[in-house]
This record gives C-alpha cells, structure tokens and sequence, in this order.
C-alpha cells in the first residue's frame, strides 16, 4: 500500500521542518512548502492526500492556496492559524477547509486529526459497497464518491461529502451537532459544533438547497439535521 502524502506549508522554517519530521516518523511521505504559490505548483504534482496550510503566508494566503486546491484536488485540508479568532475559522471553512488548529497546537493533536479524516472514506466504502443512496432527486455513490443534485454533478470536499453521507443514511432522522461531528471527525475531535453549521452552509449552497425550503438537509430546532423533507 502507498503511504499517505502530506504537504506541510508554513512559512516558519523550523516549524514546518518539525512538523515534517514527527509525520515521516509515523511513516507518511512528506514534502514542504513555504510560501502559497509553492504550495499549489508541489501540490499539483505532488497530489498530497492531506496539506497542513497555514493561514499567514508570503505569495498567496492560506485563504487563496485552498481555494486554488480545491479546483483540482478533494484532499484533506488541515488550515493553522495563529489567532482564537472565529471569523479566520469560519472564513477556512467557506473556503474548502475540512478542520483547523490553533497555534500553539502538539504533534499528537496534528496526527489524531489527520488519522480520523484518513479513516474516513475506507470505512464508508467497504461498509456501502456498491449502494446508491437516493433521496429525493439526490443520489450518492458511496464507492466512486459522487454526488449528483437534480442530474447535476456537484463536486464536494471530503468532509462535505461525509456529512451528507451521514444524514443521507437515515433519513428524516434528527442528528445532533455532536452526533455528526462523532460520525464525520470522530470521537477524539474537540473544539466548536459550529464547525457543522459552516460545512452545512457549504454543503446547501453546491446542492442549491434553500434553507427555508429544504429539499435535501433540513434544520431541526432545537436539535440539529436532518436528511429530507419534515
């Protein structure tokens, strides 16, 4: 089996050069990057299955260095920044971001975060075989990941796609924000529940979904989400 790609992009030096270090230790396959316009030319040859981006960067930000992934790549994206800010957090998120971490932030932290994303798609597939999920004019190929809304096509992150696989696999029953946040980054995830209401935004918009007239993911009150109409 091939090891895992990671690109590590952050313009302090040492830092990234750690980073680097620790994840070859665990036997990943590692290149670095140090400014934004780097990070997108190693990053479309190199075809990392998960980039460490920070957000401050010389070129192009963090900000623009995702968006640009996301034209051609639905790897992981794990956005650093230095601030407790929201707005950076959710602003990453809109971007194509799957999860973010806080500078200061320790090395096993890093690596629970990218061994949960990694564990999901392979446990999805071998579970779903060959099954397409139909909701509404909503269909889901849970082996090749696609998603088609009304006949169209619609390109999703990662994350994206396993939070609409989630609720997709019962539908019009109510999902917590921490039941999803268990299902899509796992048990050891800790931080803000309104990283689901971000991947959500994210998710409708692509689906062309109205909010105050669901056809595919509904809010439920009080509770959280559900999949099809109430």
């Amino acid at each position: 089996m091939d090891a895992v790609r990671i690109l590590v992009v952050d313009d302090e030096v040492s830092l990234a050069r750690i980073v680097a270090s620790y994840l070859e230790h665990e036997g990943y396959e590692v290149l670095l990057a140090h400014d934004g316009l780097e990070a997108v030319d190693i990053a479309a040859s190199f075809h990392p299955d998960v980039v460490i981006l920070d957000i401050m960067l010389p070129g192009l930000d963090g900000m623009e260095v995702c968006r640009n992934l996301r034209q051609f790549s639905d790897c992981y994206v794990v956005m650093l920044t230095a601030r407790e800010d929201e707005v950076d957090k959710v602003l990453a998120l809109a971007m194509g971001a799957d999860d973010y971490l806080v500078k200061p932030f320790g090395p096993r932290e890093l690596l629970a975060r990218i061994k949960a994303m990694l564990r999901r798609p392979r446990l999805n597939t071998m579970r779903e075989g060959r099954r397409i999920i139909t909701v509404g004019g909503l269909k889901i190929d849970p082996e090749n990941r696609d998603v088609h809304a009304d006949g169209r096509n619609v390109e999703l992150t990662p994350t994206e796609f396993e939070l609409l696989f989630t609720l997709a696999m019962r539908p019009r029953s109510a999902f917590t924000r921490r039941q999803l946040i268990e299902a899509v980054w796992g048990r050891d995830w800790y931080g803000d529940d309104h990283v689901v209401d971000v991947h959500i935004g994210n998710l409708r918009k692509k689906l062309d979904d109205n909010p105050a007239e669901p056809r595919f993911v509904r809010t439920v009150r009080g509770v959280g989400y559900s999949m099809g109409p109430g």
